[in-house]
């Protein structure tokens, strides 16, 4: 008796005109199966004929496979997934899966031969841990999340077994303590999360001290890689000193990269002196230290490095003449260099920091300095600073980075793409002639509107009247890799940032950024492989037809965040930004930042286009939101697992719409990542 799916194929075989699969080679088949998630392609497409059902067991399916984000993996698929592949499971990514039961994480343990895990979000004890790592002998790579109540006393012998072979470790630390580091005596790559709330649930004052009295310490003999990222609090910078001080005291000799990514400032001690002198005998490949180790300290000037492939020196006071001295040894060939992190340096594009105005133009020879030397990066971020691109020909930044064609990710200052020339080549073009201001018409023209230009919707008409292109369309048409970009106005201040405290009064912004419109955000739409773009502070955007052209044009778009764009009082764009949404098919996340933004019925219908819409987050202090249109929303979009409100509606508007979402909804799934919240929560400096 043949099962259905094989009577589906033979179906297909009598019509002519229908393409049969099974025809196609086994090569090209997993190509296509490898897009599918692995839930549907085990206990679905499996068995639909006797050639997929070998195909979808292949090596290259199932030796990796990612749960990460597919929330519509529930508990009964992923137990009957783990136990119809698990043999064959090498590296299992699970991060994030914090719906799954306890139950179910523990049918990890048939796994056997599990070399990388990734349990971090999920529900996850010391002794679920001790269970799972004793039966994995072969784990070479793990996640997790240390939590309130850990005790590494409730692991067994066979579990710090395991551990003993792990050489990479990915920690995330909810609460002060060592974790499992000090049973990982092989550590070659520790990476550490630091997520500590200075105050507990009952309301007292966390402290790091609770560790001093844990007899076992982390050992770093072997360690090449330490990368550590706290989160804002007194308790995570207290907790990271002690995780540093055993460092000092043996500094690894095979040390290559040294990370630490730290909001707001971060005081020396006397172990982490030691460390930076020991430090100097080093050879380091990448290199990320808190701002103010390196501001005015000689550190720089100590430290060596060979075939360097990421520097972040964010917000640091590193002048032209450091960079390209210390960093880019002297402006000699760096080929290895893939990422540079220079957010916030504003005196990193000048030779002479001392007497610098913030709209003093850059010194391009630096900058051109820092392009021939690094012509593989990938990586760039020169936002948050003020860098305006000189006058002379040829020596706008833009024409300068231009010519990085390996770009993947690029942030730029608003005030950096301005072209002042260009600029006033319009206004002498648009000069009134005095034949012109004769108060007689001559013939039946159309009127002339003064003071609005208008932009076209279509990129290719997008030329000036003089004939000229602007230099930022020039970097567009440069740079075809391109795949993340952020034009972020340099005094821009988020109203709910994520690792810093909230700003109430930001800066205006800068007077070149009031030249950047419609015209430069169309040229966006020339990056095909767009899949992350950011927008914030543009105060030139009228109608925002250039984000028509990037919804039309850019179909792989996954990520948008527009904040703070045109008017302040007026959301001028939203006609333009609902034609945009009904273009973006594989658009994921979504944040808006408008002062006055109505989330209103017609919003939400374009919003409804985006099939693959998973997170939308709004943030406006004085917006309101229509009721219904946010429930039918809901409705159509099943989707999505996350929605973050902030507006000015009222707080019993804001509970209803919450509740009656929730009630709709009827799932935990949805509901844990539900907040409808009244403009006050904003004086409270809640986050993300």
């Amino acid at each position: 008796m043949s099962c259905p799916g094989e009577e589906m194929v033979s179906e297909m075989k009598e019509d002519s005109s229908a393409v049969d699969m099974t025809e196609f080679s086994d090569e090209m088949l997993l190509n296509i199966l490898r897009f599918v998630p692995i839930t549907d392609l085990i206990l679905n497409v499996r068995w639909v004929c006797k050639k997929f059902a070998m195909l979808c067991v292949d090596k290259s399916l199932t030796s990796t496979v990612e749960l990460k984000n597919n929330y519509q993996a529930g508990d009964e698929k992923v137990k009957q997934l783990l136990k119809e592949i698990g043999l064959q499971i090498q590296e299992l990514n699970m991060s994030g899966c914090y719906w799954l039961l306890g139950s179910t994480i523990d049918q990890v343990t048939r796994c056997k031969n599990m070399v990388k895990l990734d349990l971090s979000g999920c529900r996850l004890t010391s002794i679920r841990l001790s269970k799972i790592l004793s039966a994995l002998q072969n784990l070479r790579s793990l996640a997790i999340d240390v939590t309130s109540g850990f005790d590494s006393g409730q692991l067994s012998s066979e579990c710090k077994a395991t551990l003993r072979r792990v050489t990479e470790l990915k920690q995330t630390l909810f609460t002060p303590s060592y974790g499992v580091v000090p049973c990982c005596l092989t550590l070659e790559r520790l990476l550490l999360y630091f997520e500590i709330l200075d105050l507990s649930r009952e309301g007292t004052m966390l402290s790091g001290q609770l560790m001093v009295g844990e007899s076992n310490v982390p050992h770093y003999q072997n360690l090449r890689l330490f990368y550590a990222r706290l989160a804002p609090g007194y308790i995570n910078q207290e907790v990271m000193r002690l995780y540093l001080a055993v460092l000092s005291v043996s500094t690894p000799k095979n040390l290559q990269a040294f990370l630490i990514s730290v909001p707001g400032s971060f005081s020396e001690s006397g172990a982490t002196q030691n460390l930076l002198d020991s430090m100097a005998h080093l050879s380091l490949s990448a290199l990320q230290l808190p701002k103010s180790w390196l501001n005015g300290s000689s550190v720089l000037q100590h430290l060596k490095f060979s075939n360097p492939f990421y520097f972040s020196f964010s917000r640091c006071t590193l002048s032209g003449n450091q960079l390209i001295q210390r960093i880019l040894n002297g402006g000699n060939y760096l080929k290895s260099l893939v990422s540079l992190n220079l957010s916030g340096c504003v005196n990193c594009l000048s030779s002479d920091s001392s007497f610098r105005k913030a709209e003093d133009d850059i010194d391009a020879s630096i900058l051109e300095t820092l392009v021939t030397s690094c012509m593989h990066l990938r990586h760039l971020n020169l936002s948050a600073a003020h860098h305006h691109g000189a006058e002379a020909s040829g020596k706008h930044l833009c024409i300068l980075l231009a010519t990085l064609r390996h770009l993947c990710s690029l942030a730029l200052p608003v005030c950096s793409i301005a072209d002042v020339s260009k600029n006033s080549d319009q206004l002498l073009g648009q000069t009134v002639s005095p034949a012109s201001t004769s108060t007689v018409y001559k013939g039946f023209g159309k009127k002339i509107r003064i003071g609005v230009p208008t932009y076209p919707r279509i990129v290719s008409e997008q030329t000036d009247s003089v004939g000229q292109i602007s230099v930022f369309r020039i970097l567009m048409e440069s740079l075809p890799f391109l795949s993340h970009l952020e034009l972020i106005g340099s005094s821009f201040s988020s109203a709910m940032p994520r690792n810093e405290p909230a700003i109430r009064n930001s800066l205006p912004p800068c007077l070149r950024a009031q030249k950047v419109g419609d015209e430069e955000v169309a040229a966006i739409s020339l990056l095909r492989f767009l899949r992350s773009l950011t927008l914030a502070q543009l105060p030139a955007t009228l109608t925002g037809s250039g984000l028509v052209s990037i919804g039309m044009k850019c179909q792989h778009l996954q990520v948008l965040s527009l904040a703070n764009l045109g008017m302040m009082g007026k959301v001028a764009y939203m006609p333009s930004l609902c034609e945009m949404l009904k273009h973006c098919k594989c658009l994921k996340d979504l944040r808006l930042e408008q002062p006055y933004f109505t989330a209103n019925a017609l919003f939400f219908q374009a919003l409804s286009h985006c099939s693959a819409l998973q997170r939308v987050c709004i943030i406006s202090r004085n917006g309101t939101f229509q009721f219904d249109a946010v429930m039918s929303f809901m409705d159509c979009c099943q989707n999505v697992i996350m929605c973050h409100m902030f507006t000015g509606e009222s707080l019993t508007a804001c509970r209803n719409l919450q509740r009656s979402i929730i009630q709709r909804l009827n799932t935990s799934l949805y509901s844990a990542f539900l907040t409808i919240r009244q403009d006050s929560f904003f004086r409270k400096n809640d986050q993300l």
